[in-house]
C-alpha cells in the first residue's frame, strides 16, 4: 500500500463539487462508492498486518522457541546453552536441574518451570485441590478464572455438572448453560452442610468410644 491513495470516483466527485445542491441519489452514490474503497483498504491493511505477523512469528519461533536440530547433537554448543545471551536478556537453557527445555522469552525459565521465576507477574499455579490435600499449581495465566489448567478445568466441569443434576437440573454441558444463581448457592450450601454433619459423626464416634475404654 502507498503512502497516497486515490478516491475513486475523482472525476464525477469534481463535477458534483460545482453544484450547489445534489439530490439524494448522488449523495448515497459518492458515499457508498467510498465506503466500498475504504472496506478494500482496511482489508488490504488487515492482510498486511497478517503477513507482518506470520514473519515475526516466525523469528520470534526460530529464536526463543523450538531450534529443528536436536540440542543432544550440540555437543560443542552445551556450554553456550547454559550461559546467558546479553544481547537478548534471557537463558537459552531452562535454569532448573535437569530440565534440558529452553527457557522462555526474557526469563530463565521454561513455561513448566516458570512459576520460580520471583519476577513475572504473567501466570500462577493451578488452584485445583489433587488428592492428600495437595493443590495442582501448574503454571496458567492470571486471567485464566477459575484458576484452573486446562485438565483440570474439565473436572470443575464434571462436578459442576453433577451438581446441577443433583439440585434437578439436567445438564449435558454446563459451559453452555448460565444456571440461577440460588441454585448454585443452595447446592454448595449443602454440599458444605454435609460435610458438616459427616464431621460431626465421627467426632461423635470418637467420643463414644473414648467413654467406653
Amino acid at each position: 500500500m502507498g503512502d497516497s491513495i486515490t478516491v475513486d470516483g475523482t472525476d464525477e466527485d469534481l463535477a458534483l463539487s460545482k453544484s450547489e445542491f445534489l439530490s439524494r441519489q448522488e449523495v448515497i452514490r459518492r458515499r457508498l462508492r467510498r465506503v466500498k474503497q475504504l472496506s478494500r483498504l482496511y482489508k488490504a491493511h488487515y492482510w498486511s498486518l497478517m503477513e507482518e505477523l506470520k514473519r515475526k512469528h516466525k523469528e520470534y519461533y526460530w529464536m526463543y522457541g523450538k531450534s529443528p536440530f536436536k540440542e543432544d547433537e550440540k555437543k560443542d554448543g552445551e556450554n553456550k546453552d547454559e550461559n546467558s545471551n546479553s544481547g537478548l536478556g534471557f537463558q537459552l537453557k531452562c535454569q532448573t536441574s535437569d530440565c534440558k527445555e529452553k527457557a522462555m522469552a526474557l526469563t530463565r525459565f521454561c513455561h513448566k518451570h516458570i512459576l520460580k521465576d520471583s519476577n513475572q507477574t504473567l501466570y500462577r499455579g493451578c488452584g485445583y485441590p489433587v488428592k492428600s490435600g495437595q493443590i495442582c499449581k501448574k503454571p496458567i495465566l492470571r486471567s485464566i478464572n477459575p484458576p484452573h489448567c486446562p485438565a483440570h478445568a474439565q473436572a470443575a466441569e464434571k462436578h459442576l455438572a453433577r451438581a446441577l443434576k443433583r439440585a434437578g437440573l439436567n445438564v449435558s454441558c454446563p459451559s453452555k448453560l448460565a444456571p440461577k444463581l440460588h441454585v448454585v448457592v443452595a447446592e454448595y450450601v449443602r454440599q458444605i452442610q454435609t460435610k458438616r454433619r459427616e464431621a460431626q459423626g465421627k467426632c461423635v464416634s470418637k467420643i463414644k468410644i473414648e467413654e467406653k475404654e
